[in-house]
């Protein structure tokens, strides 16, 4: 009975939001040439799940998936191949192509100085993955993200986004993906103390020490935020020109030298 519920609720939660219009999309293609193995997709979702997730993280981002290149493509000719791997509420660990993202609000948050051996790591224990999926059953779980915007302070909206016993079969997107960074040593949003370290000839130094956050309390934005992961906007990638822009002659009004009326 509560698979079958958690099923139907999880459904519900998996529908597009009537209204969503991104305001930035990109082309597949271009996130394509721009993405590198390793990289981290982050997706302005149009979910009504990632209305409640955009609010408890005070967000754009309500989905994040990683980039595995073409793993699990190799010697297959497939003009669409899937290349992400996400966790999704109802389907579980999964891989899609970049065509599902199409028009989507993205962002490309690329690990600075993650070394091959690790990357390597990272997607293979992604791969991996593939096939696991959350247990349904947890009702209550399920039920908390039927309020976009549940009445809760600010302190304990972060606790809300961690599903179940915060096992990565039992979280939202984020939390599969910084497990699998967290399982080479790689920072994203560590907890930093300060504590007096003097030296000789330095009474006041100090030495920062890092604390690992659990990884089921992680959310998207975490990646966009990290200060040891590089924003990658494509369209600057390709090689952004201002003067090649076309604009429309009902806007000449607003352009340099005009005055609006």
């Amino acid at each position: 009975m509560f698979e079958n519920i958690g099923r139907a609720i999880a459904r519900y939660l998996n529908q597009p939001s009537p209204g969503y219009q991104p305001l930035a999309t990109s082309h597949s293609e271009r996130l394509r040439r721009a993405l590198r193995p390793g990289d981290v997709l982050l997706v302005e979702g149009n979910l009504r799940i990632s209305v409640a997730i955009k609010y408890l993280t005070q967000s754009t981002w309500s989905h994040a998936a990683l980039y595995i290149g073409d793993e699990l493509s190799r010697g297959a000719n497939d003009p669409d191949p899937p290349v992400l791997i996400e966790a999704d509420l109802l389907h579980g660990v999964r891989a899609v192509p970049l065509s599902r993202y199409d028009r989507f609000h993205t962002r490309i948050c690329h690990p600075a100085g993650l070394s091959a051996e690790d990357r390597d790591h990272i997607v293979r224990a992604a791969i991996a993955r593939i096939g696991q999926t959350y247990d349904l059953k947890n009702v209550i779980d399920l039920a908390r993200y039927l309020l976009p915007t549940p009445p809760v302070p600010v302190r304990w909206r972060r606790r809300m986004l961690a599903l179940g016993s915060g096992e990565p079969t039992r979280a939202i997107c984020s939390t599969l993906i910084a497990q699998l960074f967290q399982s080479v040593g790689y920072p994203i949003l560590p907890r930093i103390e300060t504590i007096a370290a003097p030296r000789p000839g330095c009474d006041d130094c100090v030495q920062e020490i890092l604390h690992i956050r659990h990884y089921s309390l992680f959310a998207p934005r975490d990646f966009d935020i990290s200060p040891y992961f590089q924003v990658v906007k494509p369209t600057v990638e390709a090689g952004f020109d201002y003067k090649s822009l076309v604009w429309d002659r009902a806007d000449e009004q607003y352009r340099p030298g005009k005055s609006a009326a």
